[in-house]
């Protein structure tokens, strides 16, 4: 009787509970409010410098997960792992079949451009993609809502790589990047930061995915040949060494050469704890950047444990193995808080989909994740202690805190020369220890450790070189008989020499950028040229520019545009008076007779007339004629002094400066 009940009741149980649980493929699947297991979606290339690493990483993740007693009690991650293939074709195909598992979350991918394409489908599905390594800055929430990005966004590195061109004074680069969604958008993203700092991007060097070695070496050789010599390599981890291992038998890793390239490159050398030799030997005095990580007690604790985990390919990891181990902890905390808020995991089929069940790609067999919206918030208001620091999203969805370390390839490894965050900028001190403390950006506060460059030289390259093809600039050089102390004809490479050539050379020296040029004399230095003559010629395009002692004049500024002047010569000449005698009246030289007299006749008549109108009224201008007479001649030679006066002390005066002169020196 009383099993007769008990196989009742089961009956009962497996009738009306069990449908509740689980409804089957053909409607809504339903899981308890604490669901025992939870499917745990990873997409990414498993075999690649940032999959070997991500890869254990993720694992360990799920498997301490799992093990915490602390989150996601009594509820179990199942990973379930699609390997993207670095294709952008099969990464699609592998999501979708991903997505057949009904997965709450996805941790990847590691490219953009699958992202770009992923990401339209978990948007239909409501399914929040947690993406470790898609730093494309143009995968924004607002056309992809249910993308997180769980790693740093290369605006902030660009931003990094533009502060490092302004702290070393250049102004402009070039940009050698790989020809897909993550070279293009980061390299716009540069181009934009570099242009509020007055530099710029004087050319862009794309290069197709995969490009064989004979073509970066046809990429390179015409790079060569510009004057800029400040490069940024923005390519992928995966084919990056190319570019150096070429740029090595080209001769552009010798002094003078300035090489930067975003957080590829020690995601390379940061994946073997002994790199290889030869690789080390083509980067010599590259500077790069990577992200910035604390140095917390968990990190360390990983670290040591990596050295137990089974099944790794790689002997040591790239930082993008933090925040892949991050986001399955962000994932967990939030399902957590989810589901402890009386969240539940259901399912539906999407009808635009059932529609489409002709088609041999099974698309009906995708559901949406109903609760999806609202874990996706939760995923985002979640905040807690990583391997990586404090993980917490701004209002932008971005990790609070962008930092990178600033690092110098030199001998076996690498050199931390500082840091950089959007908080201090530049700077030999960590970015924890300045958080708080006030925000200062400032450029004159920038700082970092010496730099050596490529060529194994501490000096801070220039950043261009004069053009091998590029037109000079024709300076004209007067080519005078005297003063050849200011400029004159020379037996040295230029051509010339003096004071003025000294000065315009280091004029040219301070420019960001290279002015070719050379000098051409102007005249035979028999007699000195007219300088008039030499104006002219520069305006009419005969020469690009003058340099000598050449005198600022009125009608010479309506042609040409003058510097300001650096010297004087006040138009002066003193000799000494030998052999002679003053004679009274040598006063009357200046003047000729006919000036004289002229000079008496107004005399005259300006006294005759003052007497006229001052006769009748003014008793001074009565009496007897001599009186008369002395007044007339008076008043006549008062008002002609007053005149001279008013001129002499600025009034109707006229003042000419001069340029390139030298003292004692009068050009015609």
């Amino acid at each position: 009787m009383r099993i007769s009940v008990i196989l009742l009741v089961f009956r009962i149980w497996s009738i009306v509970v069990v449908p509740i649980v689980v409804k089957g493929k053909s409607g809504n699947t339903t899981v308890g409010r604490v669901p025992s297991v939870v499917n745990v979606g990873a997409l990414f290339t498993v075999n690649s410098v940032i999959g070997r690493s991500v890869k254990p990483a993720v694992v360990a993740a799920i498997d301490d997960v799992n093990a915490s007693p602390t989150v996601l009690r009594g509820t179990k991650l199942n990973l379930i792992l699609h390997d993207t293939n670095c294709s952008g074709f099969l990464g699609t195909i592998e999501a979708l079949q991903l997505m057949e598992n009904d997965v709450v979350a996805a941790i990847g991918p590691q490219s953009s451009g699958i992202a770009h394409v992923i990401s339209h489908v978990v948007s239909e599905l409501h399914i929040p993609l947690l993406s470790f390594g898609a730093t494309d800055p143009t995968l924004s929430s607002f056309q992809f809502p249910y993308f997180i990005r769980t790693t740093q966004n290369d605006y902030h590195q660009m931003s990094a790589i533009t502060n490092l061109v302004e702290y070393f004074e250049w102004k402009e680069v070039i940009a050698i990047f790989v020809d897909d969604d993550y070279g293009r958008n980061g390299i716009s993203a540069l181009g934009d930061a570099l242009s509020k700092k007055r530099a710029k991007i004087s050319n862009k060097v794309p290069f197709t995915p995969g490009a064989s070695e004979t073509d970066i070496t046809d990429l390179l050789t015409g790079v060569n040949l510009m004057e800029t010599r400040v490069y940024v390599v923005h390519v992928n981890p995966d084919t990056g060494l190319k570019v150096f291992n070429v740029a090595k038998k080209l001769g552009m890793m010798t002094s003078g050469y300035v090489w930067i390239t975003t957080d590829w490159l020690p995601a390379i050398l940061d994946s073997s704890e002994l790199p290889d030799p030869d690789t080390m030997n083509v980067i010599q005095g590259v500077v790069s950047l990577r992200q910035h990580t604390s140095n917390s007690g968990s990190k360390k604790l990983f670290t040591s444990k990596w050295k137990g985990i089974k099944d790794k390919e790689t002997s040591s990891f790239n930082s993008y193995a933090f925040y892949a181990y991050d986001s399955v902890w962000l994932l967990a905390h939030a399902l957590d808080n989810f589901l402890n808020s009386g969240g539940s995991i259901t399912f539906s089929y999407d009808s635009k989909l059932r529609s489409t069940n002709k088609s041999d790609l099974q698309l009906s067999a995708l559901r949406i994740f109903n609760e999806g919206q609202k874990l996706l918030q939760t995923v985002l208001n979640t905040t807690f202690m990583g391997l990586t620091g404090e993980v917490k999203f701004d209002e932008d969805r971005n990790l609070i805190h962008p930092a990178y370390d600033v690092v110098n390839i030199g001998g076996t490894g690498l050199r931390t020369i500082g840091y950089w965050s959007n908080h201090s900028g530049l700077s030999v001190a960590s970015p924890e220890s300045l958080y708080s403390k006030p925000a200062n950006t400032s450029a004159s506060d920038q700082r970092l450790y010496s730099v050596i460059w490529p060529g194994e030289t501490s000096k801070k390259p220039r950043g261009w070189v004069f053009p091998n093809n590029g037109k000079p600039l024709r300076v004209a050089v007067p080519y005078r008989y005297s003063y050849k102390e200011v400029v004159t004809k020379d037996s040295s490479p230029e051509g010339v020499r003096g004071y003025c050539i000294d000065v315009f050379e280091a004029a040219v020296s301070l420019l960001p950028y290279p002015v070719p040029h050379k000098y051409i004399l102007y005249g035979d230095g028999k007699k000195n040229p007219s300088y008039t003559n030499l104006v002219n010629a520069v305006a009419d395009n005969t020469y690009d520019a003058a340099v000598g002692d050449v005198t600022i004049t009125t009608n010479r500024t309506r042609v040409v545009d003058f510097t300001q002047p650096y010297m004087e010569s006040g138009l002066v000449v003193v000799v000494a008076v030998k052999g002679t005698k003053p004679k009274p009246w040598a006063f009357l030289k200046p003047f000729t007779i006919e000036m004289w007299l002229v000079t008496f006749g107004f005399f005259l008549f300006v006294g005759s007339v003052v007497w006229i109108l001052e006769h009748r009224l003014n008793h001074e201008f009565r009496g007897p004629p001599s009186q008369q007479v002395m007044t007339i001649f008076w008043f006549s030679f008062s008002t002609m002094f007053f005149s001279h006066s008013k001129r002499e002390h600025g009034e109707h005066v006229r003042t000419v400066s001069s340029d390139f002169v030298a003292v004692c020196s009068v050009d015609y």
